[in-house]
């Protein structure tokens, strides 16, 4: 029998080289929290139209309720540190801003073929079974990443740790192994409040609380139909996510560099013309962003951010290619182009 610090030794070392920045240990039941946290998020409806938050809230608030055979949770950390400055292209109003982490391939496909590596080699070190998980399934992975040990939920609720900030994307494996837990991390961020400051909407109703419905990320990305009006000019051109608030933590200063170069950014979407992405129909959209995580929201929800960054722009250049969209088949897209023009003229 394999003896259990050994082993979480031999794993720490395999997730090291793997590509993860940190290995962590808890148990599932390590984060009694959760439930009430959830249900305050949903009661005060800050989750706006995600409606599958409010699903399988008994697994979503208990992940020892989700496989009651798991003894252990391996949480680990991937960097996606960015290369650049995220927020230059701000600069640029005649430009794009894409998310940082949506700038190449998808995570969730290069994380969860890493996570998967990863526990076929516990399988064939020890045994017992697994399960993986990363940003699929009604996991709280932030919450278990604090009581692993991994960091500790900000203020701008993401996960941020001492030792790489807070690019990171997080992954899970459930595991029937009985595996030695770290301690939970204690929270670093003192009275520094860079990150609520930063938020262009208020998303931030309290420390450590967000309303998704002013996040820019949920705007642009889960949001269907039309943005409020009163929220569109605090878009700016922003157009798939955002990432003010990461970028402003000053636990970055020892941020790790992604080890994997499909996080690195695509030149074509570092600072994307406006105009350009304004013109993509269905199937140059698809073709676009074949195997991005932008590809899932489709062409119109992203054609009608793109108009909202346009109608922020303030470049009169840009008026015709607002216009030439006034009738677009999707109402949403058509409203955004409206609404453009209107502020270009």
């Amino acid at each position: 029998m394999t003896n259990g610090s050994s082993l979480k030794d031999k794993l720490v070392a395999q997730a090291l080289t793997e590509g993860f920045v940190s290995c962590r240990v808890c148990r599932p039941w390590d984060v009694p929290e959760v439930p009430a946290r959830l249900e305050a998020f949903l009661e005060a409806e800050y989750h706006g139209q995600m409606g599958w938050m409010a699903e399988r809230t008994h697994w979503r608030g208990d992940p020892a309720a989700l496989w009651p055979d798991a003894r252990s949770v391996i949480m680990l950390a991937e960097s996606y540190t960015p290369e650049h400055d995220p927020t230059e292209v701000l600069n640029h109003p005649d430009k794009a801003a894409i998310s940082v982490y949506a700038q190449n391939k998808d995570y969730h496909d290069l994380v969860k073929k890493r996570l998967k590596r990863l526990a076929r080699w516990l399988i064939s070190e020890a045994g017992g079974e697994v399960k993986v998980f990363v940003d699929t399934a009604p996991v709280p992975e932030k919450a278990l990443g604090h009581a692993a040990g991994l960091g500790w939920q900000g203020k701008h609720t993401n996960l941020v740790s001492r030792d790489w900030g807070n690019w990171a994307f997080i992954g899970s494996v459930f595991t029937t192994l009985d595996l030695p837990a770290d301690m939970a991390e204690v929270d670093h961020c003192g009275s520094c409040r860079a990150c609520l400051d930063a938020c262009p909407t208020d998303a931030f109703p309290a420390p450590y609380r967000l309303d998704a419905r002013r996040c820019i990320s949920y705007l642009t990305i889960e949001h269907k139909g039309p943005v409020d009006e009163e929220l569109r000019s605090k878009l700016g051109n922003r157009i798939y996510g955002c990432d003010d608030c990461l970028a402003a933590c000053p636990w970055n200063k020892f941020a790790v560099a992604a080890s994997d170069i499909r996080y690195a950014a695509r030149d074509d979407l570092k600072a994307p013309s406006l105009a350009e992405l304004a013109a993509l129909d269905y199937t140059a959209f698809r073709a676009k962003f074949s195997g991005s995580p932008i590809k899932r929201i489709g062409r119109d929800r992203f054609v009608r951010n793109v108009l909202y960054a346009i109608g922020n722009s303030d470049t009169a250049e840009l008026l015709p290619v607002a216009q030439e969209l006034t009738n677009d088949p999707d109402p949403a897209v058509a409203d955004a182009a409206r609404w453009a023009v209107k502020q270009l003229l």
